[in-house]
């Protein structure tokens, strides 16, 4: 049975209470008694996929057709911000939702038929979709990517590396970014030549290597190598050469649900630290009576409060664009988005640096929710783009 309410065109209040309740039991009953064993393998069940669908939450924002529930970005983040406040890890979080951002380029522009081959079996827990920009010699500047797919009748042949990939170990769809315009003696052409394809997980020629990290632990990343590999000509994404666009539509979606996350765990910092400061006594009195700590929950709760209505802000004009409306979105919206991405991990960062401290020598201890959430704060601000390129496009979008 689904734990998703039964939504209409509207939602009210009561819908995200049903979706956050759902979040918390899950968290607290299927997912914290195991994530340190999960941490430690590097991997958690692929059958949790499976339970995530039966949720419906892998189908949430996703066409009904293709076995989703439509829903507005307003309750895709209220998820979201649950998942990660009730002590769900970020490596958890962007392996089991991986599919939100290998999937919206061919729900936009595959054909009907690679949809159909693709999403619903993704969206029911059967499949795991991944995206694959990233290369070891270049992140952030896509148009400099050198993996080249070349027409051989109707197959492409893929050759090139990949890194950085979440849910790269065991992903059975990877949307992959490659160049197809391969004239001029090899001659590289910029944005202009990059093209998507839908890569099996599958094919002979593509293997796979774990990478170790910072934090994340129970995420499957992975770097991946194409030697050769042959994908249907069918399996292109748009048009050949309009893959940068596609990229760059992609990310707002990535930031904008990165942001939600980030809220989450800086909420989960606070509410760890406010428990702990409430119990732990210190010259005969609890932490929490102590002025500075006070101040640091302040400090702590302020970031929080303007990162949550920003998002809000942010969010409702996502939807208000969604539903039609053209001035909701365009440049401006994009630099909002990049900004409050920025906003929402800075807020992350200070208060896993704040609960860490507060927490004292407990805080340095593997087990706290804090000391997980300060290693991966920075993979955070980091990935979807870092601050520094944010500032830069938001600069750009804003004319500056």
């Amino acid at each position: 049975m689904s734990a998703l309410p039964e939504l209409a065109n509207e939602f009210g209040p009561e819908d995200v209470a049903a979706v956050e309740d759902a979040a918390r039991r899950f968290i607290q009953t299927e997912v914290a008694p195991h994530l340190a064993d999960w941490e430690d393998a590097g991997e958690f069940p692929r059958s949790l996929y499976q339970r995530a669908a039966d949720l419906g939450w892998l189908g949430l924002g996703y066409p009904e057709r293709f076995g989703g529930t439509p829903a507005p970005w307003a309750l895709r983040n209220a998820l979201t911000i649950a998942l990660a406040r009730s002590g769900g890890s970020g490596g958890l979080m962007a392996s089991l939702f991986s599919l939100n951002i290998g999937l919206p380029p061919v729900l936009r522009h595959g054909s009907a038929a690679l949809q159909q081959q693709v999403v619903p079996d993704v969206l029911a827990g059967r499949k795991i979709a991944a995206l694959a920009i990233t290369e070891p010699g270049g992140g952030t500047d896509v148009s400099a990517l050198k993996t080249t797919a070349r027409l051989e009748g109707d197959e492409y042949v893929v050759d090139g590396e990949k890194t950085f990939i979440t849910s790269g170990m065991r992903a059975d769809w990877i949307t992959v970014a490659v160049r197809t315009d391969l004239k001029n003696k090899g001659q590289k052409s910029g944005a202009g030549g990059i093209s998507m394809l839908m890569v099996p997980g599958d094919a002979p020629g593509l293997s796979r290597s774990p990478l170790q990290k910072m934090g994340w632990h129970c995420s499957d990343t992975a770097q991946l190598r194409f030697d050769g590999v042959r994908v249907p000509a069918s399996n292109l994404v748009g048009e050949e050469g309009a893959g940068f666009k596609i990229i760059l539509t992609n990310f707002n979606g990535e930031r904008l649900s990165m942001a939600a996350m980030a809220l989450g765990f800086a909420e989960c910092c606070y509410d760890e630290a406010l428990s702990w400061a409430q119990q732990r006594k210190t010259f005969g009195t609890a932490l929490i009576d102590h002025q500075v700590i006070r101040h640091k929950f302040m400090d702590m709760k302020m970031r929080i409060e303007s990162t949550r209505a920003w998002l809000h802000a942010v969010a409702a004009r996502a939807d208000a664009g969604d539903r039609g409306d053209k001035s909701a979105k365009g440049a401006e919206w994009v630099a909002q988005v990049c900004l409050l991405k920025n906003h929402a991990t800075q807020t992350m960062q200070f208060c896993a640096d704040q609960g860490v401290q507060i927490l004292g020598g407990m805080g340095f201890m593997r087990g706290t929710a804090c000391e997980r959430i300060y290693r991966e704060v920075k993979v955070m601000m980091i990935g979807g783009g870092a601050e520094e390129i944010m500032k830069e496009l938001a600069s750009r979008q804003l004319g500056l």
